[in-house]
């Protein structure tokens, strides 16, 4: 099932124009900001899984995603602070560093200090709905702060046949779980007075593993030739320079040679992962057409971001956690017709902890939440950000987990030019990369004369800031999971 080349040009080419156009912005910009807010959060999606990517395989098919893109804004430089489901949603939902949130890790629970900015917005007049994936405390679904109405599972859930709790009682549904979520979501839109500003957060499971396509899309993509990345085969060229560890991990749980322990293969893994997808970007698409069906598309932002990357064969690794490019990027869209202007790409960094300093400047409600992040709505409306440089260099942080571990603690800074990683609590060298002129991360230049300034540079600065925001205590959790299953308990 091939796309069609002539679609994809067309979107890119609207997505040039856009580019191309700023001057058209100051007019498009003049409507009025949109008061309601969808956020259509994704799991494990990359970055260039988008049909109008640049670097999209060219089999793939996500129409209601470039929809988005040729009708609003492709943030095509955004990024998570750590490659992780839940500590990567308490930053979105905080504006925080993982560090400072206190949600470290996939099982730990939310500390009683930690808050969300959706309690700003309900002080502030909004109806707020929460569908979809919490994964913050591993098993517990229970209803939380800051939502009207709610609607969750427990852990990673499942595709088919949920049961979930909605507002404290359990529900068996039938069905496949990224139609249902959407079915609710929507359902809940069409309960609101037109009058009534909302926020929904519509958190999807897909495209987690253990990846399970819809029934429609089985086989969608059963005839296509896998793309290997170019640093996923084992050569002497791609380990050169790598961490010791990072060549073992080929052969273990997360790793090209041995995929969660050798229960798939690499080929299948790929299929699934993108058939699964297809189900994903068509809810997409409902959701879009729902706004615009009930005249609420010119009122109501939607932004559409993953929660982490994933890497698909990149130096010979699977799934997230590490600090590389295809691991820590991530999809993001806005699109709001009139406020948004249409087909245009946003060049500069963000973070997931910039989305809730933007909603709340967006919506005018106000928090007491010391954020980490900054807002960037002013590029969503073609201006420049009031920042005090344009290098928007932000920290990296992954923390051990006993249940996987084949990737250390791991703290990084990426700005627009050098990344620079160093591991925590393993004998193994560190890593300095030059992505202005090797985007793939094959080069590591830690131990060339001319980079040693640099990386020295870059290692005090990071140090400098975990020490600054007191985060040397680097945190040691009890472990009851292991390679991906609950541990018996006696």
């Amino acid at each position: 099932m091939l796309r069609s080349r002539f679609l994809r040009s067309a979107v890119v080419g609207l997505l040039l124009a856009g580019a191309l156009t700023r001057s058209l912005f100051a007019a498009e910009s003049s409507a009025s900001a949109p008061r309601n807010v969808v956020i259509i959060l994704s799991d494990d999606h990359r970055y260039d899984f988008m049909s109008f990517h640049e670097h999209a395989p060219d089999f793939l098919q996500t129409p209601n995603l470039d929809r988005m893109a040729a009708e609003g804004a492709h943030l095509k430089n955004a990024f998570v602070t750590t490659s992780l489901c839940s500590p990567s949603r308490a930053s979105i939902l905080s504006g925080q560093y993982a560090h400072r949130h206190g949600v470290v890790d996939n099982t730990t629970p939310i500390p009683e200090r930690t808050r969300f900015f959706p309690s700003d917005l309900q002080a502030a007049g909004y109806k707020t709905a929460f569908f979809g994936k919490w994964h913050m405390g591993e098993s517990d679904d229970r209803p939380r702060p800051g939502f009207d109405r709610w609607l969750s599972f427990e852990g990673q859930g499942v595709y088919r046949d949920p049961l979930f709790n909605i507002d404290g009682e359990e529900v068996q549904c039938e069905g496949y779980t990224t139609d249902l979520l959407t079915d609710y979501a929507l359902d809940w839109l069409q309960q609101q007075p037109a009058d009534q500003p909302f926020l929904l957060y519509l958190s999807h499971k897909a495209v987690h593993s253990k990846f399970e396509p819809a029934e429609r899309h089985l086989d969608a993509y059963g005839d296509i030739k896998i793309p290997y990345p170019a640093t996923m085969a084992r050569t002497e060229s791609n380990a050169a320079g790598k961490p010791r560890w990072v060549q073992d991990q080929r052969f273990s749980w997360h790793g090209v040679e041995y995929p969660y322990h050798g229960r798939t293969d690499f080929d299948t893994f790929y299929r699934n992962y993108a058939e699964t997808l297809l189900a994903l970007d068509e809810n997409v698409g409902r959701v879009l057409d729902y706004l615009e069906e009930h005249g609420l598309a010119e009122n109501t932002l939607v932004l559409y971001l993953g929660d982490n990357g994933f890497l698909l064969g990149e130096h010979g690794l699977i799934d997230k956690r590490h600090a590389y490019e295809a691991s820590i990027r991530i999809p993001m869209l806005a699109w709001c017709p009139g406020y948004v202007p249409a087909g245009s790409t946003i060049e500069p960094l963000v973070r997931n902890i910039d989305i809730a300093p933007t909603l709340l400047e967006l919506t005018g409600a106000t928090s007491s939440i010391a954020m980490d992040g900054l807002s960037f709505l002013p590029l969503l409306h073609g201006d420049t950000l009031n920042t005090a440089t344009t290098d928007r260099e932000f920290l990296y942080e992954y923390y051990w987990e006993y249940a996987y571990p084949q990737t250390p603690t791991t703290f990084a800074l990426r700005g627009d030019r050098y990344k620079y990683i160093t591991y925590q609590g393993i004998w193994d060298k560190s890593e300095l990369y030059d992505l202005q002129t090797d985007p793939e991360e094959r080069h590591n230049l830690i131990d060339v004369p001319a980079m040693h300034d640099i990386a020295l540079a870059m290692r005090h600065r990071l140090f400098d800031r975990l020490e600054a925001d007191n985060a040397m205590q680097v945190p040691v959790r009890r472990g009851d999971y292991q390679a991906g299953e609950r541990l018996l308990h006696d």
